[in-house]
């Protein structure tokens, strides 16, 4: 029987024994990557995957840092870097995240696995910033999703002081893989969830217009649901104003949205004035937007709520320094949420125009059966009257009766400055201030029994604001009916005259002047120095030296006001 020296049967236990802690270590570390490959998929939302597979990767090679940079749409630079290891406190003194420069770059422009001893030994190497912890060794393997690289895994500082061995190496490899399906998965399901969320969200913005809700608060809802869906920080709608070179802010929602309400945007230097004159989305960096420091330095997306090539208003979204650019995927349910929503602003105006022309024929048919069975009926009644005054021999009854065709002969006049109201409110609608003043100043003419004189001076239409066209337009009707009932005039002179700070109306006539007993008149007059109270103005009746009446009404116009 042959004796095997005691010393070489320990050396045959011993390497035994290291066999067999191997494959008990390759088999802890194998249930180990099947534990992280279940840890990293078991998660639906693209950022709890992403900050798994860092723990899972770190957990995985024994690493005390790791990280993973997404490579933002440009292909060159990182647009997302999320960290493991580091505290707050050392991420707050680091500073800004990489971009992608150095090492990280390395991996960027050439995706394949890279491990190093010494990473200052290696020809990318840049150091590290101040306030940054030492690494030395280094691990790195870039993530594919559907053979694009996706973003890259970066570990450091294996424990112990030790190298990274081949082992590690490739365990981050397989894990990478997983992670390219992991990500995937997340990704496709965030795609479906953000479509069903936009469906939604412009199935809300319709219904609370075509129920009737004003277009102040329907951009409001576009401007919340917008960021709540992207996740921004700053939602804003900016609407064209009457200076071409400008959009003011209408709505905003999140950081800094008071402060930016009512702002005027420039054209030329902002995101907002790109997506105006283009037509089309805008990608950018917002650090400062209307003069207001929005979420600073942070990527930013402006698209134009636009129908039939028409430019509504522009969306702009704004993200915080440090977060993820809004990507393709993300720009395009916004541009048709956008689309969405002027359709539905569109079809709301369109359902207001046939309600108010629906409103306005009723008035036109109330004015005609005014004009055509009520006054006809009031004439005759009127002129029965007068014809049987000569009947009655009572001297009482007879002043009774002449003072009953008075009251009828008032009381028509009252019908027809009814009628004169109901038309003008629908010739408001539909016309401009001048336009108004011409039909106000012709129909008058029926009533006065000649054509008034008509001068106007100075930008109507578009500087006069529509409440103050509506008083101008009502008080001009009002004095004429004043000429018409009292003055007896045969001339009347009317100037509307806007010289860039007031707006004045001026309405002149030779007829007899006021007397102290015209009481209607003066109530009348008092309704129209109450409308130039209301507007900061004030109303002047005067007797022009030739006789007759001048009645001035003038009130401040708003940059007028802004001047005084």
């Amino acid at each position: 029987m042959v004796r095997l020296p005691q010393l070489r049967l320990d050396e045959l236990l011993e390497e035994l024994q290291a066999r067999i802690d191997a494959a008990r270590g390759t088999r802890d570390r194998v249930h180990s990557l099947l534990e992280a490959v279940l840890f990293v998929g078991r998660e639906l939302e693209l950022e709890q995957v992403l900050r798994r597979i860092v723990e899972a990767a770190v957990t995985l090679v024994d690493a005390r840092y790791g990280a993973l940079g997404v490579i933002g749409p440009d292909g060159r630079t990182l647009s997302q870097f999320l960290t493991v290891g580091l505290t707050d406190a050392q991420i707050e003194a680091i500073g800004p995240y990489p971009s992608g420069h150095g090492i990280l770059g390395q991996l960027i422009h050439h995706p394949e696995p890279l491990r190093l001893s010494k990473i200052s030994d290696h020809p990318a190497s840049y150091g590290f910033p101040p306030d940054h912890p030492p690494m030395h060794t280094f691990v790195g393997v870039p993530i594919r999703v559907r053979d694009q690289v996706f973003g890259n895994l970066y570990l450091a500082e294996k424990h112990g002081g030790s190298d990274f061995e081949d082992e590690d190496e490739e365990v981050l490899s397989t894990l990478a893989v997983a992670a390219g399906v992991a990500i995937d998965n997340a990704r496709l399901y965030e795609e479906s969830t953000r479509r069903e969320r936009w469906l939604r969200a412009g199935a809300e913005v319709t219904n609370r217009l075509m129920s009737g809700g004003r277009p102040e608060d329907a951009m409001g809802l576009i401007a919340e649901l917008a960021k709540e869906i992207t996740g921004a920080d700053l939602a804003t709608v900016s609407s064209p104003g009457s200076d071409a070179g400008a959009l003011t802010v209408a709505v905003a929602a999140g950081e800094r949205a008071e402060e930016l309400r009512g702002t005027v945007l420039p054209a030329d230097g902002t995101l907002v004035g790109a997506a105006h004159a283009a037509g089309a989305p805008v990608h950018g960096t917002v650090a400062r937007e209307g003069g207001a420091t929005g979420p600073g330095g942070g990527p930013g997306v402006a698209v134009p709520i636009m129908t039939g090539g028409t430019v509504r208003g522009v969306l702009l979204l704004v993200r915080g320094g440090g977060r993820p650019a809004f990507s393709e995927a993300e720009t395009g349910p916004l541009v048709a949420f956008a689309g969405q929503a002027a359709m539905a602003m569109e079809l709301a105006e369109r359902r207001a125009d046939a309600e108010q022309i629906a409103l306005l024929e009723d008035r036109d048919r109330i004015a005609r059966d005014l004009h055509d069975l009520a006054i006809q009926r009031l004439f005759a009644t009127g002129m029965t009257l007068q014809s049987a005054d000569r009947f009655i021999d009572h001297p009482e009854a007879a002043e009774r009766v002449r003072r009953a065709v008075d009251d009828l002969d008032e009381t028509i006049k009252i019908i027809r400055s009814t009628i004169f109201g109901l038309r003008s409110r629908e010739t408001a609608s539909r016309h401009g201030l001048r336009t108004r003043l011409v039909r106000t100043v012709g129909e008058a003419g029926t009533l006065l029994g000649f054509a008034p004189g008509l001068r106007m001076e100075g930008l109507l239409d578009t500087q006069v604001p529509r409440e103050a066209a509506d008083d101008v337009v009502a008080v001009l009707g009002e004095a004429l009916a004043n000429v018409a009932r009292h003055a007896r005039a045969t001339a009347t002179d009317v100037a509307v005259v806007n010289d860039g700070r007031h707006l004045e109306l001026t309405v002149t006539d030779n007829g007899v002047g006021m007397s102290e007993g015209e009481g209607g008149r003066r109530s009348g007059l008092r309704n129209l120095a109450q409308r130039a109270a209301h507007h900061d103005g004030r109303l002047r009746i005067t007797a022009p030296p030739g006789g007759g009446t001048s009645l001035k009404w003038s009130i401040p116009l708003p940059d007028g006001r802004k001047g005084r």
